[in-house]
């Protein structure tokens, strides 16, 4: 009797990855569902645990973006203050000194002014010296003016500077304050999402993480081939530059706030990705967005930054074909991806 062989399967890719993961996670609801098996919090389905949990990594990522942005204000503040400060101090250490001149100017006049000129003309024994003293009197009397006017302005110059400095100052303390908001929000927002997660099964969070994993299987596959075609597609050598960078990203976990080298965020992955092609872009989303021209979804070439959701929330580093390399959320590393598996809202090309 012949044998039957059974048919070999070739792994699932793009869409079909995706939905083969979606009934996975799918069916470990249902398994949970069942009598005697572990399940999320009763009023939660795993697939609402998911939508949530989705939602939470999102609006968490908002209050990342809106952190970063307030984090590089806080420090351009900070360093403008410092050279306030500097400049301040500068200024006085010249005022001191023009005190310093001024004041013996004043008791070189006093010396020779204390009597009256006609007296001392009277009493002098030598009236040509009397004349030349005289001379050098008013001289002094001139350059003490000029002096006192030196003075009086470096005084308005140094309370101009300490002002600037205050509202620095003040300024200062609001984008503090604003970190501190943005920074209590995401880390709330990751908690909330944590804590739904732990509400799954074991079965089921191995179906969560499935699910992640099967989107960006597509572009994984293949990726020395993948790579090098992203490189031969860029439009020049800088972008080049900045794809090869973020496939030497890939792995490497996501950590709100940061720009690498071993951790990143979205957009400080980006921004890593360019800085390595010389080319500094601005830290958040909706700042990089701006960075350089405008281009359609239909342009993309490699090297190009693209853009999520309607708030300029999300960027990933496009690398051809329909896919990008981004830093998603907590507890997924930096990957490939397709741009189609969140709402686009515009791309960019910086060089």
């Amino acid at each position: 009797m012949a044998a039957h062989r059974k048919p070999k399967q070739r792994p699932r890719t793009g869409s079909a990855a995706r939905t083969a993961a979606t009934l996975a996670f799918a069916g470990a609801a249902t398994a949970a569902a069942l009598p005697g098996a572990a399940h999320a919090d009763p009023q939660l389905t795993p697939a609402q645990v998911k939508a949530k949990v989705d939602r939470l990594y999102h609006e968490a990522e908002v209050a990342t973006e809106q952190y970063n942005g307030a984090k590089e204000k806080a420090a351009a503040t900070t360093k403008s203050l410092g050279a306030l400060r500097d400049e301040a101090t500068r200024r006085t250490e010249r005022l001191n000194a023009s005190r310093n001149a001024l004041g013996s100017l004043a008791a070189a006049q006093y010396r020779t002014g204390g009597i009256d000129p006609a007296v001392q003309l009277a009493l002098s024994s030598d009236p040509d010296d009397y004349l030349q003293r005289a001379s050098y009197v008013d001289r002094i009397a001139d350059r003490q003016a000029t002096e006192v006017s030196k003075v009086q302005r470096q005084v308005s110059e140094i309370a101009q500077l300490r002002a600037e400095a205050k509202e620095e100052l003040a300024a200062l303390g609001t984008r503090q304050a604003e970190l501190k908001k943005h920074r209590t929000t995401v880390r709330a927002k990751l908690a909330d999402a944590q804590r739904l997660l732990d509400t799954l099964s074991p079965a089921q969070r191995a179906a969560y993480e499935q699910w992640g994993t099967a989107r960006s299987a597509a572009g994984h596959a293949d990726r020395s081939d993948r790579r090098a075609g992203a490189a031969q597609a860029a439009p020049n050598a800088r972008a080049a530059e900045a794809v090869a960078f973020a496939y030497g990203a890939l792995g490497k976990p996501y950590v709100w706030g940061a720009t690498g080298p071993t951790s990143f965020d979205c957009s400080g992955l980006t921004q890593a990705a360019w800085r390595s092609a010389g080319v500094s872009l601005p830290r958040t989303t909706y700042t990089q967005i701006n960075a350089g021209q405008r281009i359609s979804h239909s342009e993309l070439a490699p090297g190009d930054l693209v853009f999520f959701y309607s708030g300029i929330s999300h960027v990933g580093l496009y690398i051809g074909d329909g896919l990008m390399i981004h830093a998603p959320h907590p507890g997924a590393p930096v990957r490939v991806a397709p741009i189609d598996e969140m709402p686009f809202a515009g791309a960019t090309r910086v060089a």
